[in-house]
């Protein structure tokens, strides 16, 4: 397989990982550089890793994926993003603390739930002649460039969206998860 087809392989994944970025930065004000470095590199090395797992998974493990990675995906997009929204409601300024994707189990959740299309992806790899390990390096480097422009940009969002960033943020991870499962079940 050509890097150029894997690339492009990686920018599709990629986009996930940027609009996840884009609409939890959307709902948090002053988001550090190590903040937006630790989800990018989190998004990134998950990105990375997954399709190399599934590569070497292979055959065995396709039945068992491909028939609910979208309900997946779905559930843990849909619960941080409803989480999300709950937490717009509570929270002074329109900012929850919990809602925090930044660290712990919302990071950890969003990092697989972003990264399992890759999965997906590196059970495919596994049919076809391509080098895993630049695959995966490849995949994991978009992610992490993704990611990060994403939170820039959302960055720069939340002041012209102002106290309805975490309600629009949590509703485009739901949007996500519901896109996944179209795109499975059309």
């Amino acid at each position: 397989m050509e890097f150029l087809t894997v690339f492009l392989i990686a920018l599709g994944l990629a986009a996930d990982c940027f609009v996840v970025a884009l609409g939890g930065s959307i709902s948090r004000r002053n988001l550090t550089f190590f903040q937006i470095g630790r989800v990018s590199l989190s998004f990134g090395v998950f990105q990375g890793l997954m399709p190399v797992i599934g590569w070497l998974a292979g055959l065995t493990v396709v039945n068992l994926v491909a028939d609910y990675d979208h309900w997946v995906a779905l559930a843990l997009l849909g619960f941080v993003g409803g989480k999300m929204v709950w937490g717009s409601r509570r929270s002074e300024g329109g900012q929850s603390e919990d809602a925090d994707i930044t660290r712990g189990w919302l990071l950890l959740t969003l990092s697989i739930a972003t990264s399992i299309d890759a999965l997906a992806v590196g059970l495919t790899f596994a049919f076809v002649k391509v080098n895993i390990l630049l695959a995966g390096l490849t995949i994991g480097i978009v992610a992490f460039v993704g990611t990060a422009i994403g939170f820039l940009l959302g960055k720069k969002a939340h002041h012209l969206i102002g106290k309805r960033a975490e309600i629009i943020g949590g509703l485009i991870l739901i949007g996500i998860g519901v896109k996944i499962v179209l795109e499975h079940v059309l």
